[in-house]
């Protein structure tokens, strides 16, 4: 595969990333169970999910895919663990705007660390991420309200994020789909002894299998994917179309309609994340 198709696969893989994670908002609002049911379900069946992936793939290497994943796997079992539990803990302890605001920066911290790891990014790329992070902050009105556990925990989430988009990219000849799977067995072992389970009912049950499978499980499989054909800049900014496309879901599945600052913001976004997927491969430039 030339370095210009690489790229657009690459693109592809994570913009399907982010779509998978912005279902999020809109099946977590129809739950009605706890904090630690709805984390400990949801990485439950994230785990199980992506454990039939890796026997699928791995097919008789399955345990060998696992102990592969090696220092750089066990990182990001934990980062994934991290962030992933922190964003949903998050939401309870800080407002919405104020969580998805720190989820932006993201990109600003992911190219840092890209570039400490010898990655550079792009000035266009800086510009892209600044113009991206401005279309947030109209959307959501900016950081605000939050107390200091919720600053702290989105702050967490952010920063973890951003660690597993650099070592996805910085190990991209590990399959990453068993540390994933590992993370979410680890976010259910914490969570389950926390969990009521006296109140789940069926629905509960389907929206939780489709968090766990699709949202989370499929998601970072197309990340893992994705993340190891473009730069860490890059693919954090992709995933910023995770905030624009969460209220569109919500619009379309529960008829709560976008306010016009919602619409802006998106289109600004949106906008930086195109002008920066246009951008030509190294050899075309050549």
């Amino acid at each position: 595969m030339d370095r210009a198709a690489q790229n657009r696969r690459g693109r592809a893989y994570v913009a399907l990333a982010a779509a998978a994670w912005s279902t999020a908002g809109v099946l977590q609002r129809e739950l009605s169970v706890d904090v630690a049911a709805q984390l400990g379900g949801r990485a439950l069946f994230a785990a199980a999910g992506l454990f039939v992936y890796v026997v699928v793939t791995e097919r008789r290497g399955v345990w060998r895919a696992f102990r592969a994943i090696g220092g750089g796997g066990l990182a990001i079992v934990a980062l994934l663990a991290i962030s992933s539990g922190a964003f949903l803990i998050a939401l309870n302890y800080a407002p919405v705007a104020n969580v998805l605001f720190m989820q932006a920066l993201a990109p600003i911290i992911a190219a840092a660390l890209g570039t400490m790891l010898g990655e550079p990014v792009s000035r266009r790329t800086w510009i892209a991420m600044g113009v991206a992070v401005a279309g947030v902050a109209i959307m959501v009105g900016g950081p605000g309200g939050a107390g200091p556990l919720g600053q702290v925990l989105s702050l967490l989430m952010s920063t973890s994020f951003a660690g597993i988009i650099v070592l996805t990219r910085h190990y991209r000849d590990v399959s990453m789909a068993p540390a994933t799977c590992l993370s979410q067995a680890l976010v259910f072992v914490l969570a389950a002894p926390f969990a009521g389970v006296a109140d789940v009912g069926p629905l509960d049950v389907s929206l939780l299998v489709t968090l766990g499978i699709c949202q989370i499980g499929l998601g970072f499989v197309f990340l893992t994917i994705g993340g190891r054909l473009i730069p860490a800049g890059e693919v954090a900014l992709i995933t910023l179309l995770e905030i624009v496309l969460g209220p569109l879901w919500v619009w379309l599945a529960l008829s709560e309609q976008p306010g016009a600052a919602t619409f802006l913001g998106g289109a600004v976004v949106l906008g930086a994340v195109l002008v920066q997927a246009r951008r030509p491969a190294p050899e075309a430039v050549l």
